[in-house]
């Protein structure tokens, strides 16, 4: 118990910081995510300083980059002119005095872009697709697996063998080929909606079959007897007594669902399918890293991928023994 109380701590801590960095993080930055530096093609992380080369403590600062090589885009810090970091300034909470450079925490990519201001306005964008989808899918399976285990009979019969049959499918081909199937050219608006349609099809039939099973087991207990002796009707008896039993099986599946979302949405970027440019998100982060520099030379450019696996991370230690700490019903 000690050891799934510390996981789901850590795991709070984690997810509140992914949360939060997508909340305010494009309040954070002063650059857009669009905007190129062309003399800053590849510039490296320029991390926050408060020790100048003099070893004198000062306010935090940065050094302004030089282009040293422009052939091999090779920088080096100017140490004679450092620049302090402003709070509250320029539209941002944290930016640097514009006259020397401008200031790159997480570096740039292959079009001088600022890899920090990509990050965080595509943690809403990718986020925002996992979060909607696994709530749309959680919504469709809990209404079908709570009709499939309630009513039983052909319901029951047509719903689950739908279920086995998008289950047996191989998921992200699927994705890709439902998202292929439509039109290419697409707003940013109509990629986020398709997208968290397709992967709300595609998910559905997880939570369904769970919600059924508890649905199956339920409805014979002693309280959902005596909810039908005082005259509950079936609808009352469906959603008011019987789904919040499923509870557990709901969270359960949200920690599979949302990880698994946000790496579809990669996918598709990844490949295309996705958000396009100039519009930032992880997958297309991870796109535009894959045609750069090599890893050893730039691994700045796999932020979105660290990004990726601290927000899959946390939410599965923030429901870690949740499933087993719920009760089958509340009321019992």
């Amino acid at each position: 118990m000690t050891a799934a109380r510390s996981s789901r701590r850590a795991g709070v801590v984690l997810t509140a910081l992914v949360l939060l960095f997508a909340a305010i993080g494009p309040w954070l930055v002063a650059n857009a995510p669009e905007r190129q530096f062309q003399e800053y093609v590849f510039a490296p992380p320029m991390r926050p300083r408060v020790i100048d080369a003099s070893g004198s403590l000062r306010r935090p600062f940065v050094y302004p980059l030089r282009l040293v090589d422009r052939l091999e885009r090779r920088y080096a810090e100017d140490r004679s002119h450092p620049t302090p970091v402003r709070l509250f300034q320029n539209g941002s909470v944290l930016s640097v005095d514009g006259g020397s450079s401008p200031w790159f925490l997480f570096g740039t990519d292959a079009l001088g872009r600022d890899q920090l201001a990509r990050l965080a306005w595509g943690a809403r964008l990718s986020l925002g697709v996992a979060v909607v989808a696994a709530l749309g899918a959680l919504l469709i399976g809990t209404l079908a697996g709570g009709a499939a285990g309630f009513f039983g009979g052909s319901l029951d019969e047509a719903l689950m063998r739908t279920a086995d049959f998008v289950i047996a499918l191989p998921a992200l081909y699927v994705v890709l080929a439902l998202r292929a199937a439509m039109p290419l050219v697409l707003s940013s608006a109509q990629v986020f909606w398709t997208m968290v349609v397709v992967l709300a099809v595609v998910g559905w039939p997880f939570p369904a079959r769970g919600v059924r099973a508890v649905i199956l087991s339920e409805r014979t207990r002693e309280y959902a007897e005596a909810a039908r002796a005082v005259g509950a009707s079936r609808t009352r008896l469906l959603l008011r007594h019987l789904l919040p039993a499923a509870r557990g099986v709901l969270v359960a599946q949200s920690t599979l669902l949302l990880p698994a979302f946000v790496l579809a949405e990669a996918t598709l970027s990844f490949v295309g399918l996705g958000f396009g440019e100039p519009v930032s998100s992880w997958g297309t982060m991870l796109r535009d890293a894959g045609g750069g520099r090599t890893i050893a030379e730039a691994p700045w450019l796999l932020a979105p991928a660290a990004a990726i696996v601290l927000a899959a991370l946390g939410v599965n230690l923030l429901t870690a023994g949740d499933s087993a700490r719920l009760p089958a019903h509340p009321s019992r």
